[in-house]
């Protein structure tokens, strides 16, 4: 059989399948239509570090794999989630099952290609030649993609969209996430609407509920999840976004149930599973986030999916059963991290968590006490983040359970809660690591009261036609809590009413100050720790 393109020989695929026969099938199809490099993998988890290393123009994978929790689907779904497919990648889902379940989810994910067993060299011609024109059609979309111009990528989907181009319906998906991306969050709404309108299909409506969300419409957003988890009961996206909505209402319980939902629709899947762990931890079910990250270890440890800091919250709660072999076993396995990402700025944190632990638990309390008190003076870096302090609190109150007298341990604790106690949120789980230290989850909830009482004040101050006094107060307290809530909240009230504050431009200028110093570098860890949900992975050459 000829060529199918001319770039073909130049291409890579990469075959997943558990039965040898098919694999050999595939590869020969593969080499007949002139594709120059074919690889093979028996296993999901081995063919995910393969693609997390390395793009292939191709992919063919199985569906269904005997023995395991995770199918083909999942896969996709996690490796377009943590931005390690490339657009350009041609993904095709090989199946024996014919199921309408089966078929709609394919249709749902927007899969590339998709072939029910038994099928002919033609047919697999057929589906890549139209993938691969695809990408090329969309080719300016993608590589303005691949060079961070989300701009022109969100521009040309949308001109694509407008005049019913081909393909205008996979551009108008992309183009919505570049908007969100782009914070143009009203315009991603049209789009959702527009595409609703038009075809409606699951992940649009979840698209509205993310632009919800991200403007900041929490009650709006969780209005709609409710009604496509009503319609649609096995849509995972669906809770892991409600989860997200929870969490940012303090309901850590239910987001707890939320994520044990999603995690037992994809069995297979390392960061829900991990996800269920963390929130189980916060929310006290501690046999049950030992459990899952255990499983998570077993399954993912040498992924780059895998979240280390899983190990940390083991490791609190190997110390807390004086199981010294697992608290070891925990830091063995964050040294193996380590080595693969040397300049982790998290990582050395972490590192240093486990060793305080391990120090207390040999009773080396000096060392343990050396070591908390260079991580609390690390507190005062713009760099340390809402993760950190949840850690240097656990600790605290871990030390203070020893009867170590730690003299700064209020002072420490106050300082942490009029920092990170930005929402309801962000200070349950403060809370959830005081170890029922009433204290200080007493503190820290004061703390949260205090800093909304500012906010509440200024906005009082901004309807009474006194906004510079309002702006003023924010930019005070910011400069002395370093709160993100109220740095960010001077800005707003400020662009609100600056044509009625005389030294607007000054004071524009300290609150960049405040905020290039104390808010940009939380920014940065929040994308980190908050993978996008429910959407389209943007892989980017950085993120490649």
């Amino acid at each position: 059989m000829r060529n199918l393109d001319d770039g073909i020989q130049q291409a890579s695929a990469l075959i997943i399948d558990a039965n040898a026969n098919s694999r050999s099938l595939m590869a020969a199809q593969l080499r007949d239509l002139g594709v120059g490099n074919v690889r093979q993998t028996t296993r999901l988890r081995d063919a995910r570090v393969i693609l997390e290393n390395k793009p292939y123009d191709i992919v063919l994978c199985d569906y269904h794999f005997e023995g395991s929790e995770q199918s083909g689907q999942q896969l996709l779904d996690e490796l377009r989630r943590e931005q390690l497919l490339p657009y350009s990648t041609v993904f095709v889902m090989v199946t024996g099952e014919a199921t309408y379940a089966v078929v709609a989810e394919a249709a749902e994910a927007a899969l590339d290609a998709y072939l029910i067993k038994p099928y002919t060299t033609a047919s697999l011609a057929e589906r890549l030649a139209s993938a691969r024109y695809r990408k090329r059609i969309l080719k300016d979309i993608f590589e303005a993609i691949e060079n961070e111009d989300f701009a022109k990528a969100a521009d040309l989907c949308m001109k694509r969209f407008e005049a019913r181009a081909p393909f205008w319906l996979y551009a108008a998906r992309i183009g919505a996430e570049l908007l969100l991306r782009l914070e143009r969050h009203a315009e991603a709404r049209k789009m959702y609407d527009a595409i609703i309108e038009a075809k409606t299909v699951p992940w649009a409506r979840l698209g509205v509920a993310r632009a919800e969300l991200a403007s900041g419409n929490l009650v709006a957003a969780r209005r709609t999840l409710e009604v496509l988890i009503g319609d649609m009961p096995d849509h995972a996206d669906s809770y892991d976004m409600m989860g997200r909505v929870q969490m940012e209402q303090g309901e850590v319980a239910a987001a707890l149930e939320t994520y044990r939902t999603a995690a037992r629709l994809t069995p297979g899947c390392i960061l829900r599973t991990q996800r269920c762990a963390t929130l189980a931890f916060y929310a006290g079910e501690r046999e049950e986030a030992v459990r899952l990250f255990e499983r998570t270890m077993a399954n993912g440890l040498k992924s780059k999916l895998f979240d280390p800091l899983g190990l940390v919250l083991l490791g609190l709660m190997r110390f807390d059963k004086k199981d010294s072999k697992g608290l070891a076993y925990a830091q063995d396995c964050l040294a193996q991290l380590g080595e693969r990402t040397e300049d982790s700025v998290r990582l050395q944190r972490f590192d240093q968590v486990l060793r305080i632990i391990k120090a207390l638990y040999g009773r080396q309390l000096a060392e343990a006490l050396a070591l908390t008190r260079d991580l609390s003076a690390q507190s005062e870096r713009p760099d340390f983040d809402l993760e950190a302090a949840t850690l240097l609190a656990a600790l605290l109150v871990r030390l203070h359970a020893q009867d170590i007298q730690l003299e700064e341990m209020d002072v420490t604790i106050t300082r942490l809660g009029l920092r990170y106690c930005v929402s309801k949120s962000s200070t349950e789980l403060m809370v959830a690591m005081t170890e029922r230290n009433e204290a200080a989850a007493s503190e820290l909830r004061d703390c949260h009261a205090r800093i909304f009482g500012v906010a509440e004040t200024a906005m009082r101050y901004s309807l009474r036609h006194e906004a510079r006094r309002g702006v003023a107060l924010l930019i005070e307290q910011g400069e002395q809590t370093r709160n993100a809530k109220l740095i960010d909240m001077a800005s707003l009230v400020l662009q609100r009413h600056a044509d009625k504050v005389a030294d607007a431009p000054d004071l524009a200028q300290r609150i960049d100050e405040l905020q290039a110093r104390w808010v940009r570098p939380l920014g940065t860890a929040l994308a980190r720790n908050q993978r996008a949900v429910g959407g389209l992975a943007l892989r980017t050459k950085a993120a490649a």
